[in-house]
C-alpha cells in the first residue's frame, strides 16, 4: 500500500475505483465513516490515501486498488501540480534506464519496478505520460489523436524529416513514422523532457529543444520536409516589438494581435522548397482584417494551398472552431497556382479529403467540381477586400435529394418512422446500486479477453475490407480496403474499440476476416465466459465514466483501466441481450437521421426551383 503521507482528491478516488465524482460526493455524504479530509479547502478536500484505500476495500467498492492506481498516486503526491512535470519527466527517464534519482521517492519507485516487471517498461512510462496529459489537460491544449493522424497524412508520405516549433508533450512529432529526425521545441523544459521520452518510446531518432522559438529558435539555419504544428492562440506578447526587422517576415509584419501569423512565416522559413506545412489554427485567422495584406501575399505567391475547417466539437479544450492551414514553400521556377482547395471536413470525411487533397497536389490548377466535402477554389475569387480564407464560405455538405426524388425519400423516412417505434428499447426502474467491478487488466490475465491494437499504416484501397474508426462513429458497414503486412484480423464476437476527442464508440463484430484498422482497440472475448455485448455495453459507460469531462481522457483510451461488473454469464447475457437492442435502436436513430435530412433538403429545393408547391390550403 501507499504511505501514510500521500493524500488523494474526490477526482482520484473517482478515477481509482471508476466511478464518476458524483458518486464520490454521495458516498461522503452516505457513509458516516468514509474518510473525513486531511488537506486542501472546502470545495477541493484532499483525503488521506492509506484511509481511502482501506475503506474502498472494506465497503466492497474495490476488490483490490489497481497497482498502477496507486503508483500514480505516489507519484501524484510528490509535488504540487506545478512541480509534478518534472517528477513524471524523471520517473519516465528513469524507466527507460536514464537519468538518476531525485524527485521520485522509493515509495513510488518501488510501485513503479513492481509495475514495469507486469506490464513492461515502456508501458508504464506510457502511462505515465497519457495520466500527465490528461490531469493538465486544460493547460496543455495536446493536439487530438485524430486531428494529428489528418495532419500527417496532409504533409505527404514521403516526409523524411519533420519540426514541430511548438512540440508541446511530442504527439505530431510522433506521428509520422519512418522518419530520419524529428525536431521539436517546448518553451517549458519540463514538457520538453517529456516529448523526447515519447520520441524515445516511438523509437523515432529526434531532438527537442527548449525557449520561445519565435524569440530564440534552437533551430535557426534549419530545413527540413514539413512543419506539423499547433501553435499558441491569441498571444499578445509573442516578440512584436523585439522582432520587426526579422527576416522571416517574407509576406509582411504579422500585426500584434496575429501571432498566429507569425507561426505561419515561421513554419514556412523552416520548409526546404517544395516542402510542405501544416498549421493547426483558429477559424478567425482566416478573416481578420489585420490579417489581410499577408493572406492576400500568401496567396499571391501560391503558398496557401488548402484551407480545412473543423468541427467545433473538435477545438482542443477551446471549443472553438478550427481551420488546418496547408502551406507550401515554393521552389525556384514552380508555376504559381492558380486554385486553393477549400474542405470543412468531419472525422468521417478526413481520408476522403486526404485523398481529394493529394488529387489536387498532382494537379494543383485544375478545378474539381466534385460533389462532397472539398472543392477547389480561384484564387483570383479570394482576392478581395477581405482576403477571407474561411473553406465554409465556398463548400456546402449538405446532403441533397432532387425534388423528383422527394417521394421515394419521404416513403423511406415514413417506413423508418413506423420501424423505430417498434425498437424502443425497455428497461424496469431499479434501486440505484454499486455493482461489484472488476478492471480488464485483471480479467485479462484469467485468459478471459484478450487485447490488440492495430499497427499504424496507410488504408491503400486495395486488398482486404478494414474497418475503421470512422466506420465506428459513423456506423457505417466497412467499405475501405487496404494491405497491411502486420495486420489483425477480427472474427464474430470481437468488440472494437474507437476514442477521440470527445467522443467514444464500440462495436460488436459480426463477420469474419475483417482487418482492424489504425487507432482502433480489439477485445477478444473467451465467449463462454464474457458475453460480447454485456462487454460492449459497459465498455460504453468509459464515455460517461471516469475521465469523460476530458477530450483527452478519452482520446487516450486504455482498455485495462475499464471496470465491467462481476456477474455470472448467465446474467451476462441477460445484459448483452438488452444493450443489443439499444445498438440497434441507435442505428435505426442514425438511418432516421440521414433520411429526415436528405427529406426536408429535397423539399426545401423544390420549393427554391418550383419544382415542389405546399399542398392547397
Amino acid at each position: 500500500m501507499a504511505g501514510d503521507e500521500a493524500t488523494v482528491t474526490a477526482a482520484d478516488i473517482a478515477r481509482m475505483v471508476g466511478v464518476g465524482r458524483a458518486a464520490v460526493s454521495n458516498w461522503r455524504k452516505r457513509y458516516e465513516d468514509f474518510p473525513a479530509p486531511v488537506g486542501g479547502t472546502a470545495t477541493s478536500p484532499t483525503f488521506s490515501l492509506k484511509a481511502v484505500e482501506e475503506w474502498l476495500l472494506h465497503q466492497g467498492k474495490v476488490e483490490e486498488v489497481p497497482l498502477r492506481e496507486r503508483a500514480w498516486q505516489q507519484i501524484r503526491n510528490a509535488a504540487d501540480d506545478l512541480h509534478l512535470g518534472a517528477v513524471v519527466a524523471e520517473a519516465t527517464e528513469l524507466l527507460l534506464g536514464q537519468g538518476k534519482r531525485r524527485l521520485v521517492a522509493a515509495p513510488a519507485w518501488r510501485l513503479l519496478q513492481e509495475l514495469a516487471e507486469e506490464q513492461g517498461s515502456a508501458e508504464v512510462a506510457r502511462f505515465l505520460l497519457d495520466r500527465y496529459a490528461d490531469v493538465h489537460s486544460r493547460r496543455l491544449f495536446e493536439t487530438p489523436p485524430e486531428i494529428a493522424e489528418f495532419m500527417a497524412r496532409l504533409a505527404g508520405p514521403d516526409v523524411r524529416s519533420v519540426l514541430d516549433p511548438a512540440c508541446g508533450l511530442g504527439t505530431l512529432l510522433t506521428t509520422i513514422r519512418h522518419l530520419d529526425h524529428a525536431y521539436g521545441q517546448e518553451a517549458d523544459d519540463t514538457v520538453a523532457r517529456l516529448a523526447r521520452t515519447r520520441l524515445a518510446l516511438a523509437q523515432i531518432e529526434g531532438s527537442v529543444g527548449t525557449g520561445d522559438s519565435l524569440r530564440c529558435d534552437s533551430w535557426p539555419d534549419l530545413t527540413v520536409d514539413a512543419v506539423l504544428c499547433h501553435p499558441p492562440f491569441n498571444e499578445r506578447n509573442w516578440g512584436y516589438d523585439d522582432l520587426a526587422s526579422d527576416p522571416r517576415w517574407a509576406y509582411g509584419l504579422p500585426p500584434k494581435a496575429e501571432s498566429e501569423l507569425a507561426w505561419v512565416q515561421h513554419a514556412l522559413a523552416h520548409l526546404k522548397p517544395g516542402g510542405i506545412a501544416v498549421l493547426l489554427m483558429p477559424a478567425v485567422a482566416a478573416n481578420r482584417r489585420s490579417g489581410r495584406r499577408i493572406r492576400s501575399n500568401l496567396l499571391r505567391q501560391g503558398t496557401v494551398q488548402a484551407v480545412i475547417g473543423l468541427p467545433s466539437r473538435m477545438g482542443v479544450g477551446t471549443g472553438l472552431p478550427l481551420h488546418l492551414w496547408v502551406l507550401r514553400r515554393p521552389a525556384d521556377g514552380d508555376p504559381v497556382p492558380s486554385h486553393v482547395l477549400m474542405a470543412e471536413a468531419e472525422p468521417e470525411t478526413f481520408d476522403e479529403i486526404a485523398d481529394r487533397w493529394q488529387e489536387f497536389r498532382s494537379a494543383p490548377g485544375q478545378r474539381t467540381d466534385q460533389a462532397g466535402p472539398a472543392c477547389a477554389v480561384p484564387i483570383i475569387e479570394l482576392m478581395d477586400e477581405n482576403v477571407d480564407l474561411t473553406p465554409g464560405r465556398h463548400v456546402s455538405v449538405e446532403d441533397q435529394a432532387s425534388a423528383q426524388q422527394f417521394p421515394a425519400v419521404r416513403e423511406q423516412l415514413l417506413q423508418r418512422l413506423e420501424r423505430l417505434t417498434t425498437m424502443v428499447p425497455e428497461a424496469v426502474p431499479a434501486p440505484a446500486k454499486t455493482m461489484p467491478s472488476v478492471d480488464l487488466a485483471e480479467v485479462e490475465r484469467a485468459g478471459a479477453i484478450k487485447v490488440f491494437s492495430s499497427g499504424r499504416f496507410d488504408i491503400s484501397g486495395s486488398g482486404d475490407l478494414v474497418i475503421t474508426d470512422q466506420d465506428l462513429f459513423s456506423g457505417s458497414t466497412p467499405q475501405s480496403r487496404t494491405q497491411p503486412d502486420d495486420r489483425v484480423i477480427t472474427e464474430p464476437g470481437d468488440v472494437v474499440v474507437a476514442a477521440r476527442a470527445g467522443e467514444f464508440a464500440v462495436r460488436v463484430v459480426t463477420e469474419k476476416g475483417i482487418v482492424l484498422g489504425p487507432r482502433l482497440t480489439l477485445l477478444r472475448p473467451d465467449l463462454q465466459r464474457i458475453d460480447a455485448y454485456f462487454l460492449a455495453g459497459f465498455l460504453r459507460t468509459t464515455s460517461t465514466g471516469p475521465g469523460s469531462g476530458s477530450q483527452s481522457s478519452i482520446s487516450r483510451f486504455d482498455p485495462r483501466r475499464v471496470l465491467v461488473p462481476r456477474m455470472p454469464i448467465e446474467e451476462q447475457r441477460r445484459y448483452g441481450e438488452a444493450f443489443r437492442k439499444v445498438f440497434e435502436f441507435e442505428d435505426e436513430l442514425r438511418n432516421l437521421d440521414i433520411a429526415g435530412r436528405v427529406t426536408a433538403a429535397a423539399i426545401v429545393k423544390g420549393f427554391g426551383t418550383g419544382e415542389l408547391s405546399p399542398p392547397p390550403g
